[in-house]
């Protein structure tokens, strides 16, 4: 027995345990633990990098809410917790809309300014004389309702650039308050706003601390309106109110750069809002079938009411035909007509017919090759006209291409037309577009 019982043991000590039978996988089992893996290791590349700028945004925080509570005087600390009758404040406005690389002003187009609101007592000595201000850019959702705030409020709210870009402002973002107020010099955007949450920034200004802030009442932060900031490609496609005669057409509204209605005005030689004007006044008609019927009659009466704000200055022109000369502003409006020695003032204008007018002022557009520039006011422009040779040869040139069929000579130029032609001359020549 004894030497079965050997023997057993012996066997069971040189005999390996038996291993469980692990399952076959199959094929489609191997392919989905790679696409697993793969998927993870996709995601953890993906997550990794938002992970890191919420650490890092995390972590500054924390720290400079450290830094400052260690820097910080007990004394100081005390004070801050007192109302203070003390702000800085911007004196102008910021524009509710600006763009990267663009030098920050007022909606005037005026350098921004800051000054400290004293509460209706004197400055302190150390404020009169020269403090430096930073000039920092805030969530546009801060202060929220809130009328007051401390300084670790502000600071916690401040916006830093995006991880990898460049500093969110550039430029001086140091100013020196000289007798409570200063200048804020050149200083832009390199970021927009599209991707905080609130979609806009303010500025902020707030004291640089001195060795004597200590001995000095706490100054409240200036925080500016909220206002959005647009990439400054966007400035390029913008549209000017009031549009200015030179701009390209596209700067109307409905007209977008290189699109389609673009496209069709530039065909027809149609280049700038002067231009556009221009046939506006002399065939409607013509410009609107140009443009097509893919322009509504909302787009139409959007654009053309956008160009008729425009500012026209004071230029005159002047086109001599056979027995006739007028008088046009800047867009092909007669301002005064010469017809058969009769002088029509703009006031009465309406006594001519008016389909007469109309056929001279488009052949004045038709042969515009030939105007004559004026500056000045027309009182100055009839004196040139009794001066000089009437028969030169920009005359007979005229003459042979704008002799009137029986329309001028002979004609009774007063109409019972009900139409009065109102117009003020206030800096401007301004006319109906009617």
């Amino acid at each position: 027995m004894a030497a079965k019982r050997l023997f057993c043991e012996t066997e069971s000590i040189l005999s390996p345990p038996l291993e469980k039978k692990r399952p076959r996988q199959t094929f489609a089992s191997i392919i989905g633990e790679v696409v697993m893996g793969n998927s993870l290791r996709h995601l953890t590349k993906a997550l990794e990098p938002l992970l890191r700028r919420v650490v890092c945004e995390e972590v500054d925080r924390s720290l400079m809410r450290y830094s400052r509570s260690l820097t910080r005087a007990s004394s100081l600390r005390i004070q801050a917790l007192e109302p203070s009758s003390y702000q800085l404040y911007f004196v102008n406005n910021v524009p509710s809309k600006i763009f990267t690389g663009s030098k920050i002003t007022d909606v005037e187009n005026q350098a921004l300014r800051i000054a400290v609101e004293d509460g209706g007592g004197d400055l302190p000595s150390l404020i009169s004389s020269s403090v430096k201000v930073e000039i920092v850019a805030l969530n546009g959702d801060f202060p929220g309702d809130k009328q007051e705030w401390t300084a670790d409020e502000f600071n916690a709210n401040i916006v830093k650039e995006r991880t990898g870009r460049r500093p969110l402002l550039h430029g001086d973002m140091n100013v020196t308050l000289r007798h409570g107020a200063a200048t804020i010099g050149d200083i832009e955007f390199t970021d927009n706003s599209c991707w905080i949450r609130s979609r806009k920034f303010r500025l902020g200004a707030r004291i640089v601390p001195g060795p004597d802030r200590n001995k000095s009442p706490r100054i409240r932060e200036a925080i500016s309106e909220p206002f959005v900031v647009n990439d400054h490609r966007g400035e390029l496609y913008k549209k000017h109110y009031p549009p200015m005669l030179h701009d390209e057409v596209w700067r109307l509204e409905k007209i977008g750069k290189e699109g389609v209605f673009h496209r069709r005005l530039n065909d027809h030689n149609i280049r700038t809002v002067q231009e556009f004007l221009q046939l506006f006044t002399v065939d409607q008609q013509k410009l609107r079938t140009m443009l097509g019927m893919g322009m509504s009659e909302r787009m139409w009466e959007a654009t053309t009411r956008h160009a008729k704000t425009c500012e026209l200055g004071h230029k005159l022109y002047l086109f001599r035909g056979h027995n006739f000369t007028l008088f046009l502003n800047p867009i092909y409006q007669v301002v005064q007509a010469i017809i058969n020695g009769r002088t029509y003032a703009f006031p009465e204008l309406h006594n001519i017919h008016e389909g007469t007018l109309k056929n001279l002022r488009k052949q004045a557009f038709d042969n515009r090759q030939w105007l004559q520039d004026i500056e000045g006011n027309l009182s100055d422009s009839l004196l040139l006209l009794t001066q000089g040779n009437e028969e030169s040869d920009y005359n007979n040139v005229m003459e042979k291409s704008l002799i009137i069929s029986g329309e001028v000579e002979g004609r009774d130029w007063e109409s019972n037309s009900d139409q009065i032609i109102s117009t003020s001359f206030q800096g401007n020549l301004y006319y109906n577009y009617s």
